[in-house]
């Protein structure tokens, strides 16, 4: 037999036998994929982080100054008086008390509110606030007024009045320095008095009491513009 080849291509078989041989060796190792594959699942975004919008902090109301005589000076020592007369007195609590009856009088002034201002006011500044609320009424005026800030609260007169029988009577003159909105409006609502705008006031209020009766308070007993 002849086994010439003749012009057959044999480096082409021996090429085709090596890739079939590769191709085998490459499922033996890598295995064979059955089936259909699962689709590839979306990537979740990842969470944004909502904006944070920084503001400013309000500014905080001003703080009231209570300004408080010494005890070396005149009123400070009529206030160490008064101590040793109302053991429950001193003056850095009565400047507080001061400035909390300081705005549910001007409150109730402004609402017509009596039953209140009996309770705050002394029998003859009673008289005198019912009178005024009562014209205001009659004209058929009403008073906006809105206190934004007290500033200021200083004690500036005392004395103690020791003539009135066993329990003397106590007299203490604060100024108050406020911003306030008061303006008296009449029917139509028109501005009669007073400007709608804030404003700052500077009051001279007296309180007085009745020392070493329990159960009494200081009440308002003569008011003016400083």
């Amino acid at each position: 037999m002849n086994f010439s080849f003749g012009h057959f291509p044999l480096d082409l078989i021996v090429l085709g036998l090596v890739a079939v041989f590769l191709v085998l060796r490459l499922r033996s190792i890598l295995g064979r994929r059955v089936g259909a594959e699962p689709a590839a699942r979306p990537m979740a975004a990842p969470p944004v982080a909502p904006t944070v919008v920084e503001t400013a902090p309000e500014p905080p109301p001003p703080s009231v100054t209570y300004d408080i005589p010494t005890p070396d000076t005149r009123v400070g020592g009529v206030l160490a008086r008064i101590g040793a007369l109302q053991p429950d007195f001193t003056p850095d609590g009565f400047a507080k008390g001061a400035e909390a009856a300081f705005r549910q009088i001007v409150t109730a002034y402004a609402a017509g509110d009596l039953n209140t201002l009996r309770t705050l006011l002394t029998a003859a500044t009673f008289t005198a606030f019912e009178a005024a609320i009562q014209s205001r009424q009659q004209a058929g005026e009403t008073l906006r007024s809105e206190i934004r800030d007290i500033t200021d609260i200083a004690i500036i007169g005392a004395d103690v009045d020791e003539t009135t029988g066993p329990n003397p009577v106590a007299h203490i003159e604060v100024r108050i320095v406020s911003d306030q909105i008061s303006v008296t409006m009449d029917g139509n609502g028109q501005p009669v008095a007073g400007v709608d705008a804030v404003t700052e006031f500077s009051d001279l209020w007296v309180f007085e009491r009745v020392l070493g009766v329990s159960g009494g308070g200081w009440r308002l007993g003569a008011s003016r513009s400083a």
